[in-house]
């Protein structure tokens, strides 16, 4: 493999011999608990009965190929019942931002414009459409970007940039938001562009009020508001899609992770009438080889049959409830745990080296809690002072905090060894 592997499998050097629901067994026969589900991917864990059985199945009838299939049409029958109503009509593709810059080109085709607005902390994938829109410092020395993006600070209440309090702030970063569309664009926007909750940024949970008032002022400016649900879509914050949780309802979504159970499979949902405008509705205009295709298609199908069927949206709130109380337990115990946030398995922990100035836990010793957790056999984002928790959505209340308990004995002997306390 190239330079560039996923952090988390070169930090843990482990090497996967099998695995089961939530549980990873490594070559060495060693076991470890799985706090990241493939970042979100995993909604139904390993080796899910269900899962497995359906592309067996469909692993023997056909498994390329943009034509009609029967699980094909169940699945796109079941998205319908479960994304808003005014979503009517999805076209499918193969990885996250694909799915983005697809929604991307459909804003365009229906607006006429050109302008994008994205967020500080975004993450919407890697390639040349959507980079522009990196919030860490990955693009940098990329040189320049594609034109006509424009970034926001996004409502991360944390470290808000103008160090006020909410809900008093008057949600001043929506206030920031308009007037910069309004000085520093062509006043040609296509579409605001935003996680209702952040993944990358570190599991980061906005105020309610926040997405209705991004939409609001998108519709000011005649612009779509593009909602990105891949990392936060299918149970992953105890509601099926994040944006249920403020009552919004967006002009486009972009769908995958979870929804395909680990099969590389993702989404662009709208109305009809958008998805026509053209060019992306005319013949290929918008189409993928690999999209819909028969095993994709069945793999989606099994996932959110699974996710329904099983109540694991629920099992997500639940059990999500039950480890931001113990966590918040621990932050009480712990200086160095600044922040405590999330919803359903979407959790975010902050570990700060002072909690007045925020100043980030220095990496040295967030990756010696990594190693740490790794030793104990929990596989956990821990390796940077933002510790991301977004384990499978199967994942029971025992062994939740089971990996709860090792991350807080990890954290006392970091402690011990750093002189934290």
């Amino acid at each position: 493999m190239a330079p560039g592997l996923q952090s988390i499998a070169l930090y843990s050097q482990i090497a996967v011999d099998h695995a089961q629901g939530c549980t990873i067994v490594d070559a060495d026969g060693a076991e470890y608990l799985d706090f990241i589900a493939g970042i979100a991917v995993g909604s139904l864990g390993h080796g899910h009965p269900r899962y497995v059985e359906k592309l067996r199945e469909q692993l023997g009838r056909a498994t390329f190929g943009s034509f009609t299939t029967q699980n094909r049409a169940r699945f796109l029958t079941l998205l319908r019942s479960v994304l808003p109503a005014e979503l009517t009509h999805v076209q499918l593709f193969s990885g996250g931002a694909e799915a983005v810059e697809a929604a991307m080109r459909l804003a365009k085709s229906v607006t006429g414009k050109y302008e994008f607005v994205g967020f500080w902390g975004a993450f919407h994938g890697k390639t040349g459409g959507v980079a522009p829109f990196l919030g860490g410092t990955s693009h940098q020395n990329l040189g320049p970007g594609a034109p006509g993006v424009h970034m926001a600070p996004y409502a991360n209440c944390y470290r808000c940039p103008w160090n006020l309090q909410q809900p008093s702030c008057g949600l001043a970063c929506a206030e920031h938001l308009r007037a910069m569309i309004k000085t520093a664009t062509r006043h040609q926007i296509a579409a605001i562009l935003i996680e209702p909750m952040q993944g990358t940024a570190g599991n980061v949970i906005p105020p309610d009020d926040f997405l209705p008032a991004v939409k609001a002022i998108a519709h000011e400016f005649d612009a779509l508001l593009i909602a990105d649900e891949v990392l936060t879509g299918f149970g992953r914050t105890g509601t099926m899609f994040a944006s249920e949780q403020s009552g919004t309802v967006p002009d486009v979504m972009t769908l995958g992770k979870g929804m395909g159970g680990g099969f590389p499979l993702s989404g662009v949902a709208s109305s009809l009438e958008a998805m026509s405008a053209k060019p992306f509705g005319e013949p290929s205009g918008s189409s993928s080889s690999y999209g819909g295709n028969p095993l994709a298609a069945t793999a989606g199908l099994a996932a959110v049959e699974a996710i329904i069927d099983e109540a694991l949206v629920a099992n997500a709130a639940k059990v999500g409830a039950v480890m931001l109380e113990r966590l918040r337990a621990m932050q009480e115990r712990h200086p160095c745990i600044g922040d405590v946030r999330g919803r359903g398995l979407l959790i975010g922990v902050e570990l700060v080296a002072d909690r007045a100035t925020k100043v980030p836990l220095d990496r040295e010793i967030t990756f010696a809690l990594f190693q740490e957790c790794l030793g104990r056999g929990l596989i956990t984002m821990a390796y940077s002072h933002n510790i991301r928790i977004n384990p499978p959505l199967v994942i029971t209340e025992e062994q939740a905090l089971q990996g709860l308990d090792i991350l807080e004995e990890a954290l006392v002997v970091v402690e011990r060894r750093f002189g934290l306390r």
